[in-house]
């Protein structure tokens, strides 16, 4: 079975990209299900119950998240409702939401994915490595196919949980860098990994917001209210090729399309 990931999709810019080209990526790559993170699908940051709405219908099955998705607090109910919508499940007991699910392929197949986040330079949240313990095990009778997004900003603890996850999911891929990194392999115990999907969104940016404004925040240190880039969009992400029978990685490929504006 082959599960496209879509990277951080930033904005109007990054879901007009994915209205664009969505139903050839899965067309071409014979993709069964689609994964996307939505962390930053409004202005950039945050996500709305509209927006959900949109991505879904738009052909996207399951909607990860991360640190973003408390931006807007209209979200809270959504993460109640939507099962297809997740947030990072290494956040404390009693929230919004739940951080992994099974999702079913059009032929049926049980796929679980889950959603965690890092902590290295990012929020003193609970341990993402003994959550994805207690994830897994909650999902392995259920499904022999998992993908984590794993939500973080270091490479050393993507790698980490990556080498960690070996062997008991089939693939991993990071987010939340917006910078699409190129060591996309299959681990020796069968996981698929890159490092960082990317972002769906401009290129012709700063991570995706407007450059000039990027730089004068660097140069004034003083608050800048940030605006999402409009020029050159790209959709980013991973494709995962995956033995439904033992659940292992069989390919591993990185996606970048270039969407003409």
């Amino acid at each position: 079975m082959n599960i496209l990931f879509i990277g951080d999709i930033v904005g109007r810019t990054g879901r007009q990209a994915l209205a664009h080209r969505l139903d050839r990526l899965i067309d071409v790559n014979q993709v069964d299900l689609v994964v996307a993170n939505a962390e930053n699908a409004a202005a950039g940051f945050g996500l709305t119950a509209e927006i959900t709405r949109d991505l879904l219908g738009l052909g996207v099955d399951v909607l990860t998240s991360g640190n973003h998705i408390w931006d807007k607090k209209e979200i809270y109910a959504t993460l109640e409702d939507e099962p297809r919508l997740l947030r990072p499940g290494n956040y404390p007991p009693g929230l919004p939401g739940r951080g992994a699910g099974i999702f079913r392929t059009p032929a049926g197949v049980p796929v679980g994915i889950i959603n965690l986040e890092g902590r290295v330079f990012m929020n003193n949240l609970d341990c993402p490595f003994r959550a994805a313990d207690r994830l897994i095990e909650e999902l392995r009778p259920r499904t022999q196919i998992i993908l984590v997004d794993f939500h973080a900003e270091a490479t050393s603890e993507k790698a980490a949980m990556a080498a960690y996850l070996d062997g008991r999911v089939s693939g991993l891929v990071g987010t939340h860098t917006h910078v699409q990194t190129a060591d996309e392999r299959i681990l020796p115990g069968g996981t698929g990994y890159l490092t960082d999907a990317g972002m769906t969104g401009s290129r012709d940016a700063v991570i995706g917001i407007r450059k000039e404004l990027a730089i004068e925040r660097f140069l004034t240190q003083l608050p800048v209210r940030f605006e999402v880039a409009k020029k050159d969009p790209v959709i980013c992400g991973v494709l995962f090729r995956i033995d439904e029978k033992s659940g292992r990685a069989t390919g591993v490929k990185r996606i970048l399309e270039i969407v003409e504006s």
